[in-house]
C-alpha cells in the first residue's frame, strides 16, 4: 500500500506509429501494427503487477490516445476517463513539468502518455536515474516522497520501473 506521502508517476511514450499515410498531419497518425500489439502487451505487464492508476493524462494526438486507451483497458481504468491535455502534444520540458505539478493532490498514482523528446527529458529531469531514450511504448515509473504533485522536484523521483516492449 502506498503511503499518503508518496506520489507515483508513470511516464509512457506512445506506441509505434504509422508513417503509411503521408497525407495525414503528424497529430493524426495512428499506431502501426507493432504499436497495436505493444500497447496492450505493456498494459498486461502493468496489470500483472497489480498496477492501478488514479488518473491518466494523455496527449490528444491519435497515436498517444490510442496507446493510453489500450493500456487503460488492460489495467482496469475506464478509457472514457482519460484526460486529453493539448499541452502534452509537442510539449517542452517546462510545460510537461507544469502538467505534472498541476495534477490534483487527490490522485496518488498518475500516468502521463506523451511524446519524445519531452517525455524522456521529463523522466531524466525528475528522476534519480538517467535513461538515454524512452522507447516507443516504454514505461518509466517513479515514486516521489511528496504530499502533493506541487512538491515534485527535479531528481527527487526514484525510478522503480523501466520497461519497454523489447526488454523481455
Amino acid at each position: 500500500m502506498i503511503s499518503d506521502r508518496v506520489r507515483s508517476l508513470t511516464l509512457i511514450r506512445h506506441a509505434k506509429s504509422s508513417w503509411d499515410h503521408p497525407e495525414l498531419q503528424d497529430f493524426d497518425r495512428p499506431l502501426n501494427r507493432r504499436g497495436l500489439q505493444n500497447a496492450p502487451m505493456m498494459g498486461q505487464r502493468l496489470a500483472a503487477v497489480s498496477y492501478r492508476a488514479d488518473t491518466i493524462i494523455s496527449s490528444p494526438a491519435r497515436r498517444a490516445i490510442m496507446t493510453a486507451k489500450s493500456i487503460a483497458a488492460e489495467i482496469g481504468f475506464e478509457p472514457d476517463n482519460i484526460v486529453q491535455n493539448p499541452l502534452v502534444y509537442g510539449a517542452s520540458l517546462g510545460v510537461l513539468t507544469e502538467v505534472v505539478r498541476e495534477i490534483s493532490s487527490r490522485f496518488r498514482h498518475a500516468v502521463l502518455v506523451g511524446h519524445n523528446p519531452g517525455i524522456t527529458q521529463l523522466c531524466n529531469f525528475l528522476g534519480d536515474s538517467r535513461i538515454d531514450s524512452l522507447p516507443t511504448c516504454g514505461i518509466a515509473r517513479m515514486e516521489f516522497d511528496a504530499r502533493s504533485w506541487e512538491d515534485v522536484f527535479p531528481k527527487k523521483g526514484h525510478l522503480v520501473e523501466f520497461d519497454y516492449p523489447k526488454k523481455r
